[in-house]
């Protein structure tokens, strides 16, 4: 989950495919983005392409390889490949739904405008369901839920924390324009809270290279973090004494065009057949074949 400013019955899949046509504009009359129907086989029995962005940078929730290693994805437009968590679930939606698959890589803070300009259907990139991004786009149903954890070096004066409070004077930081960075580091008291990084790779190694006390983030990254950096240590407090958030804040969603009620409902079909184990074993395959720190 990229943790920014991130449950029901869905409709079942006959249903969604007898819906009619399905697309990435919201009924608008754009077309200007690649449009999928509720009947991938119409249109002269022409397949729907599926658009996906994500970072492809943000372990074990998707990541860039070289190759198709383990069933990942190409990316448009470059000759590598997509895989981790999120690319699992687009795979997953998109076959069952009966549509081509296609990933689209963008920087973190683009995602949320190529789903608003209808550059992309969708963004599963990690994101948390907030009051902030639900102000620009809709979301579906969460596709991961997760907890806030913090990462040290083993060694450190915090590695035996075992509350926010013992994170007292920590330097630390976070990734930018994510709940760790704007909303759980100003709870830890008199932090040095140092300027938020660009990405979760370049946060970890901030973290490696001894220029922050500690880091704080979701826990598939902390536990995707671990197989990188086996010097690391993840911190996870309980009750009063963790981080404050609220269940939009670590609910993970996919999101979409505001109105685009037809694509959601879809997805939607696909996602609410799914448990939160079956969320925890797509996440444990993800995280065992990630890519090891260069």
């Amino acid at each position: 989950m990229k943790m920014n400013t991130k449950k029901v019955l869905g409709l079942g899949l006959a249903a969604v495919l007898a819906v009619g046509s399905l697309t990435a504009c919201s009924g608008s009359g754009d077309t200007s983005s690649a449009a999928v129907t509720a009947d991938s086989s119409a249109a002269g029995g022409e397949r729907k392409t599926l658009r996906v962005a994500m970072e492809c940078a943000y372990a074990p929730y998707n990541w860039t390889q070289p190759d198709d290693a383990n069933g990942a994805v190409p990316i448009a437009d470059s000759n590598e490949f997509a895989y981790g968590y999120d690319v699992m679930m687009a795979k997953k939606i998109a076959d069952t739904l009966g549509y081509d698959l296609e990933i689209v890589r963008l920087d973190w803070d683009s995602l949320i405008p190529a789903v608003t300009t209808g550059q992309v259907d969708c963004v599963i990139a990690g994101q948390s369901i907030t009051a902030e991004r639900l102000q620009a786009v809709d979301f579906t149903e969460p596709y991961y839920y997760a907890t806030i954890v913090t990462l040290v070096k083993e060694g450190s004066k915090y590695e035996h924390a075992a509350s926010v409070a013992d994170l007292a004077g920590a330097t630390c930081t976070s990734q930018q324009s994510t709940i760790w960075y704007n909303t759980c580091l100003p709870q830890i008291e008199g932090a040095n809270i140092l300027a938020a990084t660009a990405s979760a790779p370049d946060m970890l190694m901030s973290l490696n290279a001894g220029k922050c006390d500690l880091v704080v983030t979701d826990q598939p990254t902390g536990k995707g973090a671990l197989v990188a950096y086996p010097n690391f240590k993840m911190l996870e407090f309980e009750g009063e004494g963790a981080f404050q958030v609220t269940d939009e804040d670590v609910n993970i969603g996919i999101s979409l065009k505001k109105g685009n009620t037809e694509l959601k409902d879809a997805i939607n079909s696909v996602l609410t057949t799914m448990t939160k184990d079956d969320f925890s074993a797509m996440m444990d395959e993800a995280i065992s074949v990630q890519p090891m720190a260069n």
